[in-house]
């Protein structure tokens, strides 16, 4: 070990460099509990019920028509559903522009580092915001939950690919589908526990919200953090053994040159990838935002044999299996979301990554103008399987991008270019739900049935996918002068402390032991996911 090695810190980029007895199969779990942990995000609905019942015996008159502003300082109101569930659209765009501030950081600094504050922001935010809940200050539940975990939201999802797609050159997309697919399974694991521990720690009927929240913020603390300490990255030069890269082809997407973060962003391919991955979450959270209620609207009492469909004259106990059923179509779609991440970005190492997508955007215009007519006919069997197949394919397009980012602009500095790429989730994530109940209320309130307010809305998410195929369809290999030279690589390399090339083919030589200690890393990050596989198919039996 060298002497700069030696008096680096243990966060330090240089201190994680793998030796020739690691092996690869390591971070993967690393990744997985870092992205199990911020994907809770998707969960975050279990706590807006409870959040708006945390005050008995307020003032009726004085709480009436309280703004949104006053219920930010309020400590004597409760809170309005509207009030609490802009969280998730603050910390979705904190997460892409907390990406784009710092992807170019976590490049130099290393994910150990990066994942470590991540862990920090993430962890230590919902503890903020459970003192926020606490002492019923909503502002600080916005700085703790939005703003801070936002933050380690961002570095948290970028944090491991760079470093996953180093270590599996021969497989970059189920590399990046093992991590983002923890993302999106989450909020299976997550949820449940959350409802569990508003129970657990209730006090006089209250809901334990701020419990809750402080007690998941320090589990998550600590998963993440054990997983920013399992990162090692691969030496400069580093390769699976036996290996041989694919010849580069002049009309090929990969490339096997590298493009600097400060010319990357200028590239018509990025910005033509930034539509894609824009129009395609805008679309999926769409379907995501109404799937349960317009389940419900759309078949209503045929889900218990009855004739017609709709929710009208239904008793209240009618109503409530029918509210159970949906229930069981959103925890499907959470599986669907997740799984479909390690399935379909494993399934662009073969197809391409344009190909994937191309996959992507016709196959989903095709369904998403289905399910209207699905609705119709009352097939509710198939509704479901489409709409699962939708969601996978959500979740896929954000597994593959990554590697469909390494395609096209090498690896060098994937992470931070992927950073900047969030963006197109930030917009996603704030506009698409906006554009869908503004789609809805309007056709509302234009005397629209509601077994048919959806169909529109459907129609115009299939016109968005189709934006999304045509830039798909305009993605070409990025332009020779935009990449890197020698002298570039070789300063970018310098900044991030890599090993000298001789280090590296020592490292290239070996296949390091699993051991036990791979085995428990598997395990501490399977069971709890094929845990909250097993209550989601559980949710999902009511369907049936």
């Amino acid at each position: 070990m060298s002497d700069t090695t030696a008096d680096a810190g243990i966060l330090a980029r240089e201190r994680i460099i793998a030796g020739p007895k690691f092996n690869r199969w390591l971070v993967p779990p690393a990744a997985l509990a870092i992205h199990l942990s911020i994907g809770m995000a998707y969960g975050f609905s279990v706590f807006w019920l409870p959040m708006t019942k945390l005050l008995s015996g307020t003032d009726a008159a004085a709480c009436a028509n309280l703004g949104f502003f006053a219920q930010m300082f309020t400590s004597t109101c409760n809170w309005t559903v509207p009030a609490v569930n802009h969280i998730f659209e603050t910390f979705i765009a904190v997460l892409g522009i907390s990406a784009f501030i710092w992807g170019g950081w976590l490049e130099h600094a290393g994910p150990r580092k990066a994942g470590f504050y991540a862990a920090l922001c993430w962890g230590g935010g919902l503890v903020l915001g459970g003192i926020g809940v606490s002492i019923h200050q909503l502002w600080l539940v916005y700085l703790g939950c939005g703003l801070i975990g936002g933050i380690g939201q961002g570095l948290g999802y970028i944090t491991p690919v760079s470093t996953l797609i180093k270590w599996f050159p021969d497989r970059r997309g189920l590399a990046t589908g093992f991590a983002i697919m923890g993302f999106g399974g989450g909020a299976m694991i997550g949820a449940p526990i959350a409802v569990k521990l508003m129970s657990v720690f209730s006090v006089g009927g209250v809901s334990g919200v701020p419990t809750t929240l402080m007690v998941m913020g320090a589990i998550y603390l600590v998963a993440m953090s054990l997983g920013a300490f399992g990162f090692r990255v691969p030496p400069n030069g580093w390769k699976p053994a036996g290996w041989v890269p694919k010849a580069e082809k002049s009309t090929g997407l990969i490339s096997s040159h590298h493009v600097h973060l400060s010319r990357a962003w200028r590239t018509p391919q990025f910005w033509m990838v930034w539509i894609v991955l824009c129009m395609n979450v805008t679309a999926g959270i769409g379907v995501l935002s109404m799937a349960s209620p317009m389940f419900q609207d759309v078949f209503g009492g045929e889900l218990l044999g009855l004739k017609g469909s709709g929710t009208a004259g239904l008793s209240v106990e009618q109503k409530a299996a029918i509210a159970a059923a949906a229930a069981g179509l959103v925890g499907l779609i959470s599986l669907f979301n997740s799984v479909g991440r390690l399935a379909w970005a494993s399934a662009s190492d073969y197809l391409g990554r344009k190909a994937t997508y191309f996959v992507f955007f016709v196959l989903g215009i095709v369904l998403y103008c289905t399910l209207p007519t699905l609705g119709h006919m009352g097939l509710a069997a198939l509704f479901v399987v489409t709409v699962c197949v939708v969601m996978s394919m959500y979740g896929g397009g954000f597994a593959t991008v990554p590697a469909y980012l390494a395609d096209l602009f090498g690896t060098q500095m994937v992470g931070a270019i992927h950073g900047r790429l969030l963006t197109a989730w930030s917009v996603a994530g704030v506009a698409g739900p906006m554009l869908i109940a503004s789609l809805r209320q309007t056709q509302l309130d234009a005397g629209v049935a509601n077994t048919l307010v959806y169909d529109r809305t459907l129609y115009i998410l299939a016109g968005l996918l189709l934006v999304g195929l045509i830039a798909n369809a305009m993605v070409r290999p990025v332009n020779a002068k935009y990449h890197m030279t020698e002298a570039e690589l070789a300063h970018e390399r310098s900044l991030q402390h890599e090993a000298s090339s001789d280090e590296a083919q020592q490292a290239a030589a070996a296949r390091g032991p699993f051991g036990v200690i791979g085995v428990l890393a598997w395990l501490a990050v399977g069971i709890p996911f094929l845990i909250g596989v097993y209550i989601a198919l559980a949710k999902a039996a009511a369907l049936f």
